[in-house]
């Protein structure tokens, strides 16, 4: 397995505009391209267990 150093870019497009994604080893960050603010999550907060509680909340409200 490839270990995760430095950051690593990517753009993708959602709803047709360019945005980048950037995987570092403290996290990720979604911002519309050209932007510098955006949606950043640590690691730490995906996996502390709250993150996995709303989704299994949303899951569990999708069957009803």
């Amino acid at each position: 397995m490839t270990r995760l150093d430095k950051p690593l870019k990517r753009e993708v497009k959602i709803k047709g505009k360019p945005h980048v994604l950037t995987v570092d080893p403290a996290g990720f960050k979604l911002t519309q391209k050209g932007r510098r603010k955006g949606v950043e999550i640590k690691w730490a907060e995906l996996a502390n267990g709250d993150a996995a509680l709303a989704v299994a909340l949303n899951a569990s409200l999708g069957r009803l």
